[in-house]
């Protein structure tokens, strides 16, 4: 499936080989303590180590404006994405959604069950590479008809994203074609939560741009 990404306003498209999406990658000890803490309350158990690449299908990321989950468990989050093609490198913002109810079982397989909604645009790497830890991440759902605040921080509050490029081998991957990578989160506000409705922002602090996406997450019914 083609993405038509845009950087600068000129069309690229890409058809993914290969999706990575990083997982425990906060840089912090006493954060990564606390998202573990508040994944474990809903069953997930802990990491074997940190940080993890899980490989997934590469048709998951997508930019459609609703995706579909079997279940009420499962909920989004705002992720930095890498994407690298044809030599070059690409900033851009991701949510890695999640089936909450299978994470507590394997979280391999939570990560491949449900669609990672991305936006189309993106910034090239040599762009931002020099305050690419200022980059500020934002989301937000929807509850009893209001965007509450769910997530917030700067990408400094994940361990570098070219220490994660290397480890998940993102640049050899990318021999065979366009690459992506979501490459983490932080907690969220009130604990991890399903929603309707989830939106998310990227925004350099340097110039005020920024790039934002927001989606539904439709649930389909748990036949038994």
């Amino acid at each position: 499936m083609t993405l038509s990404f845009r950087v600068n306003g000129a069309p690229l498209p890409l058809d993914l080989t290969h999706l990575i999406v990083a997982g425990w990658t906060g840089r912090d000890a006493d954060a990564i303590a606390h998202h573990i803490a508040e994944l474990a309350e809903l069953g997930v158990p802990a990491p074997s180590d940190t940080p993890l690449y899980y490989r997934v299908s590469a048709p998951l990321l997508t930019d459609a404006p609703l995706i579909e989950a079997v279940g009420g468990a499962s909920s989004g989050e705002v992720e930095p994405l890498i994407v690298e093609a044809e030599g070059k490198r690409y900033l851009g913002l991701a949510s890695d959604h999640t089936d909450r109810a299978l994470e507590a079982h394997s979280v391999a397989m939570s990560k491949q069950v449900c669609a990672k909604p991305c936006a189309l645009e993106l910034w090239e790497w040599d762009e931002v590479a020099d305050r690419v830890e200022e980059i500020e991440l934002e989301s937000w759902i929807e509850e009893g008809g209001d965007w509450v605040p769910y997530q917030s921080g700067t990408i400094a509050s994940i361990r570098p994203l070219t220490e994660l490029i290397a480890g998940s081998r993102l640049s050899e991957l990318a021999k065979d074609g366009p690459v992506a990578m979501l490459c983490g989160t932080f907690g969220a506000k009130g604990g991890v939560r399903p929603a309707a409705k989830f939106r998310m922002q990227m925004r350099d602090p340097k110039t005020g741009r920024s790039i934002t996406h927001e989606y539904e997450t439709r649930t389909l019914p748990e036949v038994a």
